[in-house]
């Protein structure tokens, strides 16, 4: 099965998060398809947060992935902040 999933980076203190399409049964930080974005939790000042490629996201859930909750919650804020841009 193919998912949607944060795959972690960054230093001891310091988090990073791509967001990755892998097979499940891949290791966390392993192997993955394709990287559609990235979290930063800890963004001061100027930087970004949060980048999701939706289209993206749309055609592999379109073709039966299925995103993690934590990536689940990341896509309603980028969802948000695109409608948000739009207004």
């Amino acid at each position: 099965m193919v998912v949607i999933r944060l795959a972690r980076g960054g230093a001891k203190g310091r988090p990073f998060f791509n967001i990755v399409v892998a097979d499940s049964r891949e290791r966390r930080d392993g192997r993955f398809i394709e990287r559609v974005g990235f979290y930063n939790p800890v963004a001061a000042g100027g930087e970004q947060g949060l980048r999701i490629a939706l289209d993206r996201v749309t055609h592999w859930a379109g073709l039966g992935a299925k995103a993690s909750p934590t990536v689940e919650r990341l896509l309603d804020q980028a969802r948000k902040a695109v409608a948000g841009a739009a207004a």
